[in-house]
């Protein structure tokens, strides 16, 4: 099961070649990149954790994919997701966002039945690598 979250979630993994044109794009409008990595990919955990600081001078793609080449070496068994944000506006506004990095086992999540109160159901999703501890979610 594929996790799908951001732009570009539901086609085949961009390549590098085409992860380089993408930041460009971001770059020529003005937005700053950052890159952030996470073993917990559930879609209410916006809590990823950065890879560095956000990248607001970087004029060349070529600089943050070296950066995300670093990310990968080092975390290359997560979710890594790049980032870009505007700033135009006086705030930080998520302008793209999408998976660059995924590990090679992606178990996904099962649904969780509760019944409640009056024939109510509750459905909640719980993903399967939980039942492992924080950094070894991912293991082979």
């Amino acid at each position: 099961m594929r996790i799908t979250q951001g732009t570009f979630s539901f086609l085949p993994d961009l390549s590098d070649a085409q992860i380089t044109k993408q930041i460009q794009y971001c770059l020529d409008n003005g937005w700053a990149v950052n890159l952030e990595h996470t073993d917990d990919p559930h879609p209410r955990n916006t809590y990823w954790e950065m890879w560095g600081q956000p990248m607001f001078d970087i004029a060349d793609a070529a600089g943050i994919m070296m950066e995300l080449a670093s990310c990968r070496k080092a975390f290359g068994d997560r979710y890594i997701r790049l980032s870009a944000f505007d700033s135009s506006s006086g705030w930080e506004s998520v302008k793209l966002s999408f998976l660059v990095n995924r590990p090679k086992n992606e178990p996904g999540f099962r649904l969780r039945r509760q019944e409640g109160h009056g024939r109510n159901m509750r459905y909640t999703t719980e993903p399967y690598a939980d039942a492992k501890p924080e950094g070894e979610r991912y293991a082979v």
